[in-house]
């Protein structure tokens, strides 16, 4: 399976958003585009998908942008990325396939869903990079 920037720019989106949340106030897509570098143009593209899927709403005017409609927490990255990727599947035409070679890609695409549907928005927006923490100690 391979996600393509619609799938990852539209985690960056509801990611920012997320940690946004409890705020009353909109984020707007140029900020999130400024902020990791990315067209703003293409991230106006992935907005309608996410708010016809009821994940996100806009608010308008000079102070305007967009808000979560749902809890980080009631929001998965499987839900982000069947939105803007479609369904998740690891190999076309599995049907055709030997039995052990079908087994092993039904158990990778179970392993993937199963890893995007337990993370939230939440976790993603909460997640602390421990690992410049336990840097190399150098002894001279």
């Amino acid at each position: 399976m391979k996600i393509s920037t619609k799938g990852r720019y539209g985690l960056t989106i509801m990611i920012d958003l997320a940690k946004n949340y409890g705020d009353k106030k909109p984020l707007s897509l140029k900020s999130i585009a400024r902020d990791h570098e990315l067209s703003e143009h293409y991230l106006e593209q992935l907005i309608p998908p996410l708010r016809n899927a009821g994940f996100v709403r806009s608010v308008r005017g000079a102070y305007g942008g967009y808000l979560l409609t749902k809890s980080p927490e009631d929001i998965t990255a499987g839900d982000v990325i069947r939105i803007l990727e479609g369904p998740i599947f690891i190999v076309e035409g599995i049907e055709e396939e030997e039995p052990a070679k079908k087994e092993l890609w039904v158990r990778i695409r179970n392993a993937v869903k199963d890893v995007l549907d337990t993370t939230t928005l939440a976790d993603m927006a909460n997640f602390e990079d421990n690992e410049n923490l336990h840097g190399y100690m150098f002894y001279i």
